[in-house]
């Protein structure tokens, strides 16, 4: 007769396919679609520094100085471009931080009020 097999299977991996994993600025999230790391000249269209510590692969704000690179030196600003020569450009998918989804209900309520006349 026929026993069942011993081997098991490795886990099937989901993405989510709603969203792309890319690197893109820490702000607004405009695709950076050149290759190579930014310049420390290089900015955005929102005018955001793109050599960053917010758009780097060892940034993490759990851990000392937010940096997980121990050669790295501390780095006050995280937003401000920076001299770090381990800097390298992180690829994660774009999720809007709450301050624009608050700007966005803000502006929707007024033009609401302005609509209804209130």
């Amino acid at each position: 007769m026929f026993r069942e097999s011993t081997v098991e299977m490795p886990p099937q991996v989901c993405y989510n396919n709603s969203m792309a994993v890319s690197r893109h600025c820490w702000k607004c999230g405009q695709e950076y679609k050149l290759s190579g790391s930014p310049g420390r000249s290089e900015t955005c269209l929102c005018g955001a520094d793109l050599k960053v510590c917010l758009n780097c692969v060892s940034y993490d704000p759990r851990v000392a100085y937010q940096c997980r690179d121990r050669r790295a030196e501390p780095v006050e600003e995280k937003h401000v471009a920076n001299y770090c020569e381990y800097f390298e450009f992180i690829r994660r998918e774009y999720v809007p931080t709450v301050a624009q989804f608050a700007s966005r209900e803000t502006k929707a309520r007024e033009s609401l009020k302005k609509l209804l006349g209130d």
